[in-house]
């Protein structure tokens, strides 16, 4: 059975239109990623939804996902595991916490260590 549409919301955030005349809005505002002194990082141990398995979480990076990115395979490459960059975080895979949280200062990054 077919899923009843009962709002715009269930579109998926579509909205189809006959107007032949109708552009698409272009304007996008451009990102800037932060200098790392104005950067407030927040250092998280998660394992939620994870197996069990402890996980690394940086939250809080403003920038570019590129930016988000690059910085995400650096610490990768610290500590020579795995892990991915999404949504403004990054997920290194392991307790590795201490480590990246020492790395990030000397790179001149203001970070908080959340949790216990």
């Amino acid at each position: 059975m077919a899923k009843k549409i009962s709002s715009l919301d269930d579109l998926g955030g579509f909205v189809f239109s006959t107007n032949k005349d109708f552009e698409f809005d272009t304007n996008d505002e451009t990102i800037e990623t932060l200098a790392p002194k104005h950067q407030k990082l927040e250092a998280h141990l998660d394992k939620k939804n994870r197996a069990g398995k402890i996980a690394t979480v940086i939250k809080g990076f403003e920038g570019t996902e590129d930016d988000l990115k690059s910085l995400a395979k650096e610490l990768k490459t610290l500590c020579g595991v795995g892990g991915a960059a999404k949504d403004g975080e990054i997920i290194i895979q392991g307790n590795f916490r201490d480590k990246i949280m020492e790395y990030l200062i000397k790179k001149d990054y203001k970070v908080k260590r959340v949790g216990s």
